[in-house]
């Protein structure tokens, strides 16, 4: 059974930090790209950053270059969000994701999200 468990979200206030944390279990790790999205209140789920296998490659979202690291350790199955000089507009729920996509395979799987709330 695949489980994606992320944690680390909270409450607060511009410009202060918080690193999200997502544990994988019951898949190869190694695999799979692993991202993060975000969905606002009201708002479609968007894609905040993404980090190929063996982390050879990583993207961003325009609104969050400079202030995000993604990362991940292959070893622990673990992929992390380092996010800093939060903004209101950061406030969201966080969403882990696993996909390894083959030509006639798709594997992707999603965690349960974690809480982030950045408000003065």
């Amino acid at each position: 059974q695949v489980q994606l468990v992320e944690s680390g979200g909270g409450l607060v206030q511009p410009g202060e930090t918080l690193r999200l944390t997502c544990v994988a279990s019951g898949l190869s790790f190694s695999n799979y790209v692993m991202s993060w999205y975000r969905q606002a209140p009201g708002k479609e789920r968007e894609l905040v950053a993404a980090i190929a296998r063996r982390g050879t490659t990583v993207n961003y979202a325009d609104s969050v270059k400079g202030r995000f690291t993604i990362s991940r350790d292959d070893a622990e199955k673990t992929v992390f969000l380092q996010m800093n000089l939060l903004k209101p507009e950061d406030t969201a729920v966080y969403y882990c994701n696993a996909l390894w996509a083959l030509p006639g395979r798709r594997d992707e799987y999603w965690g349960q999200g974690t809480h982030v709330t950045v408000s003065s």
